[in-house]
């Protein structure tokens, strides 16, 4: 008995000195300190941000895994050793993403030119005005008006009226609805595909969970297309820079509650 409870101690006592605070600076490609990145032991759940000099102190043993997060930079990871004591991280700035530019081939022709640089869709413009819902991913139902009021067009008895009430009415509400339901399913394959466990450990709570993804899809949108791109790595790698502003958010609710 004697010999077990000394076995005990011995192992216990390793577990607490195994058990450190790391110490750490984070800083950015041009040597500079970056503030407010999520610090994270990955493997006791332990959170902190870096401070405005960005310094941080972290519990942390051996092998753990320790990550940094911040919206708009490459996340970072280092494996702690027996070796590992102050820590000086660099993270690196991820590129953000434009919009396509369309590059118009002139002919010198300033008149063809002019033309083409002017170049109006008018079928657009009909769609914008009518507001009827386009297909996106999905075939849709048009709503029965729409259809009333494009026939009466084509055969040359548009009603402006029955046009008012179509701009005014169902088409758009259709148009909101299909907008919520394209969300829902984006939101319900990340859920299928990652276990809740994954995002409480980052601090989300169980009930906020498809909150959080939303917030990620408006947060950084890139989220939503790597979604529809079925790429889940880079969708969990973006939606994790969501996770600061958002775990923000929750705690100053609860101060203001």
């Amino acid at each position: 008995m004697k010999f077990f409870l000394i076995i005990l101690t011995l192992f216990l006592g390793e577990s607490i000195f195994a058990q450190r605070i790391l110490h750490g600076r984070i800083t950015g490609e041009s040597k500079g300190v970056i503030t407010d990145v999520l610090v994270i032991n990955i493997s006791n759940g332990h959170k902190i941000y870096t401070d405005f000099s960005g310094d941080f102190s972290i519990e942390a043993s051996d092998n753990d895994i320790i990550r940094f997060t911040k919206p708009y930079y490459e996340r970072a990871e280092i494996r702690v050793t027996s070796l590992t004591n102050d820590l000086s991280v660099m993270m690196i700035r991820t590129p953000e993403e434009i919009e396509e530019i369309k590059l118009l081939k002139l002919t010198g022709d300033l008149s063809k030119d002019s033309k083409a640089v002017t170049k109006v869709d008018k079928a657009k413009i009909v769609q914008d005005a009518v507001g009827i819902p386009q297909p996106v991913g999905k075939m849709r139902t048009t709503p029965a008006e729409v259809k009333v009021v494009i026939i009466n067009a084509l055969l040359g008895n548009l009603d402006v009226q029955a046009l008012y009430d179509l701009i005014s009415g169902d088409a758009r509400r259709m148009k909101r609805r299909y907008r919520y339901d394209d969300l829902q399913d984006d939101v319900k394959w990340v859920r299928d595909r990652v276990d809740n466990e994954y995002f409480i450990k980052l601090g989300i709570p169980e009930t906020r969970i498809s909150e959080f993804i939303e917030f990620s899809f408006v947060n950084r949108p890139q989220v939503r297309n790597f979604v529809r791109r079925k790429k889940l790595e880079a969708v969990l790698s973006r939606m994790e820079d969501s996770i600061p502003v958002f775990v923000k958010r929750l705690n100053g609710n609860k101060l203001q509650n």
